[in-house]
């Protein structure tokens, strides 16, 4: 439970952020759908209700994904012999 909430709390990367951040607005819609006071088609009702599904499960591993200590040190610059580790470009 501890690294559960340690995830949760950590830095999420960008893309993941705008990837929650999309699928609340989703999740929204598909709510103010299904729970709409008049009549809808039923097949309204059920793209609405897939979409909930799949823009909950996106929220929430969007959230749970944090960003890795090697991602988040600098990238490293290629050495005078040729990439990164040292070896020789080809």
């Amino acid at each position: 439970m501890k690294q559960l909430m340690k995830r949760v709390r950590s830095r999420t990367p960008s893309f993941f952020s705008r990837l929650r951040n999309i699928s609340l607005v989703v999740v929204g819609l598909a709510t103010a759908l299904l729970t709409a006071p008049v009549v809808l088609p039923a097949v309204i009702t059920s793209v609405a209700g897939y979409l909930f599904t799949a823009g909950t499960v996106a929220s929430v591993v969007s959230q749970l994904t944090v960003q890795g200590e090697e991602e988040a040190e600098t990238p490293q610059k290629p050495s005078a012999k040729g990439g990164a580790d040292g070896s020789a470009l080809s």
